[in-house]
């Protein structure tokens, strides 16, 4: 490298560091959109609606949701990968838009390991096994007894192929050696109402969606998939206290953007959405429904992800699961 070549190169550097910052200092300058690749109304709508607002708050201009809803999420990942890479398009979804659409489906047409910028998980929460009251299996050890001795007969309700809930199951099935009927809705307020009416056995479903009805006697819960037993429904015992070894899980809902944006923009998207959800009047309305706050930064984020992706494919791939 010749003298000339070092001293334009040093150049170079010197203006671009401070029109980094600049770039950082001056975002944004105008409103920000948050794509829901989901319906209103479900867990990755509820968690940006909740943190929007305080987001809009500290970086003082407006944050519009916009959802896009379609093909478990696919359709809003694509609208996020198209979008400029200038830190005024994000995306807030849920782990089948990041660790289960990749394994899923053999022609998805993003990728989120490449394509986004990945800046936080931001809450999670575990999926309770229920069952309708009248179901005849009142814990875990029943619930097996059925299955073996109904082989191919009980049928599991799932908020749709390829959802946390149905790929619980499928884990579930794994782990105890037995097998179920799926039954998709489209979504998990209808596979909810139809567990409630008898219309099917029993389904793994988020926490918050459930425990009012379980609360209320219109459900039964036989155990919950998180490390350890949850505040809000403190007598459900967990999966490995069920005998169930090796099966927690957790649905979880993250931020991201379009791949390349300024560094300094990415930097300070990660402090604001960590900030916006640790805030207490947030953090106590995520608590309020069921889910944790996690608020980790897009490094943090990233290793998570891969191990989730590498998760749910051998799942995918030992129940042979696809696309219906």
């Amino acid at each position: 490298m010749t003298i000339l070549t070092r001293c334009a190169l040093a150049a170079l550097i010197a203006t671009a560091v401070p029109t980094a910052l600049a770039q950082a200092a001056e975002y944004p300058e105008r409103g920000i959109t948050v794509i829901v690749p989901f319906p209103a109304g479900g867990a990755s709508d509820m968690t940006a609606r909740l943190i929007t607002p305080k987001l809009a708050e500290r970086v003082k201009q407006s944050v519009v949701i916009d959802n896009r809803a379609g093909a478990n999420g696919a359709l809003g990942a694509v609208a996020l990968k198209q979008a400029p890479a200038d830190g005024y398009t994000l995306l807030i979804g849920s782990i089948g838009v990041f660790a289960i659409n990749p394994a899923l489906f053999k022609d998805l047409r993003y990728d989120p390991q490449k394509e986004f910028d990945l800046l936080s998980l931001a809450v999670r929460t575990p999926n309770v096994l229920v069952a309708n009251p009248a179901y005849p299996a009142n814990n875990v050890r029943e619930l097996i007894e059925q299955l073996s001795k109904n082989p191919g007969k009980v049928t599991f309700a799932s908020s749709g192929t390829g959802s946390s809930d149905h790929l619980t199951a499928a884990l579930f099935w794994q782990k105890t050696g037995t097998t179920g009927i799926h039954v998709p809705y489209r979504g998990g307020g209808p596979a909810i109402n139809d567990l409630i009416a008898g219309h099917a056995n029993v389904s793994f479903q988020n926490l918050g969606a459930i425990a009012e009805q379980v609360k209320s006697g219109r459900l039964k819960a036989l155990a919950v998939t998180s490390d350890k037993r949850t505040a809000t429904l403190p007598d459900v015992p967990t999966m490995a206290e069920a005998g169930v070894n090796d099966l927690v899980v957790y649905s979880w809902q993250a931020a991201a953007a379009p791949k390349g944006i300024p560094a300094a923009i990415k930097t300070k998207l990660e402090a604001e959405l960590a900030a916006s959800a640790q805030s207490p009047d947030v953090k106590a309305k995520f608590e309020a429904v069921g889910f944790d706050v996690v608020a980790s930064n897009g490094s943090q984020f990233e290793k998570f992800m891969t191990d989730e992706i590498a998760r749910w494919k051998t799942v995918i791939e030992t129940g042979k699961i696809s696309p219906e």
